[in-house]
């Protein structure tokens, strides 16, 4: 069965309600469990601000499966409650009741809730709304991330911080192509920086923004870290500085690699639309599926429209 997840911009909306809505971030939490969140879940994000803590445990939900988006939608319904009303104590009660109002056209729209009924009429400019709405929603997630990858090879973000911004700039390029991404977790025994699954083959994300490029023991220990995985997972290791042809070279004679590498010159290239997530991951995974290029630098690939 393929993953399921909430469309983007119902995200980005449960993002706003949940920020806007709750004045204290225990009443979040509160309601995140009584709407069926694991507890370690809220304790994992606890300490950042409320929309990162929506925008996490939504990112977490999508790994757990046909669980994880029950959760989702059971999320959305109570958001949506009339029983569910604004704290008081927020500073904008109407822009929180604005953030409730949309986020419920928008889950009748797909949905995910009902409402009472509506001539055709009615829905056709809803839907021709919301499809504008949501137009705007991801070409303005779209340019902050291309403005926070711009920070991240120009040098001017701190290092560590650096690496975290990368993770996070991921997880949201998949979830504004509605591709599911779990964020960064840990196992018992190792980090994983994410996780996705495309096209029916599960993938391990690595992601490196250090000042130096990645060398060949990099490299090799990602593949050991996706080998200990199934037989059939991959690997995608995506760095902000590009991979020296050198150590690429050496990494890739004589063996055979599930993985393969993409670098900021590409993330430029998919945020500035000049291909997209998905074409690139295609055009990516076939040269090493049937050529064994592991690293094929989206600047090569065939314009659109040459004849």
């Amino acid at each position: 069965m393929a993953e399921r997840g909430l469309p983007f911009e119902i995200r980005e909306a449960v993002v706003q309600v949940c920020g806007r809505t709750f004045w204290l971030k225990e009443r979040l939490r509160a309601f995140l469990l009584a709407a069926g969140v694991p507890s370690h879940l809220c304790d994992r994000y606890a300490e950042e601000p409320k929309h990162k803590i929506a925008r996490h445990i939504l990112g977490a939900l999508d790994g757990m499966g046909e669980d994880g988006w029950t959760i989702q939608r059971r999320v959305v319904a109570e958001l949506c409650a009339p029983r569910n009303a604004v704290d008081g104590s927020v500073p904008d009660r109407d822009a929180a009741v604005r953030a409730v109002r949309y986020l419920k056209e928008l889950a009748v729209a797909q949905k995910l809730i009902v409402e009472e009924h509506r001539s055709e009429s009615e829905q056709r400019a809803l839907e021709a709304r919301q499809r504008q709405a949501a137009l705007a929603a991801k070409a303005q997630k779209i340019e902050q991330l291309r403005t926070a990858l711009a920070a991240m090879t120009s040098g001017r973000s701190d290092p560590q911080q650096r690496g975290y911004g990368l993770e996070d700039l991921l997880a949201e390029l998949f979830e504004v192509h509605e591709i599911p991404y779990r964020r960064p977790y840990r196992t018992v025994t190792e980090e994983v920086d994410g996780q996705f699954t495309f096209k029916g083959v599960d993938y391990v994300v690595e992601t490196r923004s250090r000042e130096a490029p990645p060398t060949e023991a990099d490299i090799g220990a990602f593949k050991n870290k996706v080998d200990k995985k199934l037989s059939s997972a991959r690997g995608l290791f995506v760095s902000v500085l590009t991979f020296p042809p050198e150590v690429v070279f050496e990494f890739t004679r004589g063996t055979m690699s599930n993985i393969v590498l993409m670098d900021g010159p590409d993330l430029g290239r998919i945020l500035d639309g000049r291909v997209s997530l998905t074409d690139a991951l295609d055009q990516k995974i076939e040269k090493a599926a049937q050529e064994g290029i592991i690293y094929f630098p989206l600047s090569q690939r065939p314009s659109a429209g040459r004849g």
